[in-house]
């Protein structure tokens, strides 16, 4: 039983060393902020691309 509780406190360690040191004092945002705002760019170049079929739809 003592090898699990070795492993679970060396990936404890590791995960608060992930980034190198003068990345520790920077601010990342959720990946969900990242997703939501690459579908956001995805749908307007896609609206400024297609513009002139949309406009053809409408009239």
């Amino acid at each position: 039983m003592a090898p699990f509780f070795f492993t679970r406190n060396m990936t404890d360690k590791d995960n608060e060393e992930l980034r190198p040191s003068k990345m520790r004092g920077v601010a990342f945002p959720k990946a969900k902020y990242g997703v939501i705002a690459a579908i956001i760019i995805i749908v307007v170049v896609n609206l400024i691309y297609y513009k002139e079929f949309f406009l053809s739809l409408i009239n």
